[in-house]
């Protein structure tokens, strides 16, 4: 049985690091070796672990889980809140007998994990109601909590990304234009090109639309299209804009 990796970040500031996803690939690998398993791909997100309805909110380990159960293939992940923080969302999973292991517990059976994920559920409510309450006594006390100019920080955050994100499409630019000359002229024949080529992205994983879209929307515009041939400027533009 070969291995499906899944690895998440819960914010844009890990995603911007890389770090995280580092130490997730290098657990998931050590399970494939002691299990003596192929990793045949590797998905990568940036969303919040919560909610029992992750699936409809995180829609690249919706596609991890479809390529597992099409090739009959073993979902990994280095620990069990990359899956999920739900309990509900991991009891969802047993039910519907999905095959997933977490590097952190190579050996732990179906009960024991779910015996860890309530643990850890209920850690986290009680540090989410210690924090509710510290802030509500610095707020008595007359300090101001919050940001206080969210939008500064907010326009700053997107100079940064897309500051990363033109160094890497620079880095990457050659082979772009020979995807293009291949015929890529949407979003899908652009990550399947990159991807056929050994092309890897900014956090080292497999390229998709949606990773090619945020890439260049993070671009001015003119960058984004240049050197392109008229097919794809015109994909591009309709894509872009949608």
């Amino acid at each position: 049985m070969s291995i499906v990796a899944y690895m998440r970040l819960s914010t844009k500031k890990q995603s911007l690091t890389g770090l995280s996803i580092e130490a997730q690939r290098a657990d998931i690998m050590r399970y494939a070796e002691l299990s003596k398993r192929d990793v045949i791909q590797e998905f990568v997100e940036v969303a919040s672990g919560e909610g029992a309805d992750a699936l409809s909110k995180r829609p690249v380990l919706a596609d991890a889980l479809r390529l597992a159960h099409r090739t009959n293939s073993k979902l990994v992940v280095s620990r069990l809140d990359r899956l999920s923080r739900s309990v509900a969302f991991i009891a969802m999973l047993m039910e519907k007998r999905i095959d997933f292991a977490v590097a952190e517990y190579p050996d732990a059976q179906p009960f024991m994990l779910h015996v860890l994920a309530c643990i850890a559920e209920e850690e986290r409510r009680k540090i989410s109601q210690r924090t509710i309450e510290a802030l509500a006594v610095k707020k008595a006390q007359g300090f101001k909590l919050g940001n206080p100019n969210p939008k500064a920080s907010m326009e700053k955050g997107r100079e940064t990304n897309s500051l990363r994100a033109q160094a890497h499409y620079d880095s990457i630019h050659d082979s772009v234009l020979i995807a293009r000359k291949n015929g890529a002229v949407s979003l899908q024949q652009m990550a399947d090109e990159l991807n056929r080529m050994s092309v890897p992205t900014r956090l080292g994983s497999k390229w998709q639309p949606t990773t090619i879209r945020r890439m260049l929307q993070c671009l001015p515009k003119e960058r984004a299209l240049e050197n392109a041939t008229a097919p794809f400027q015109l994909t591009l533009l309709s894509e872009l804009s949608s």
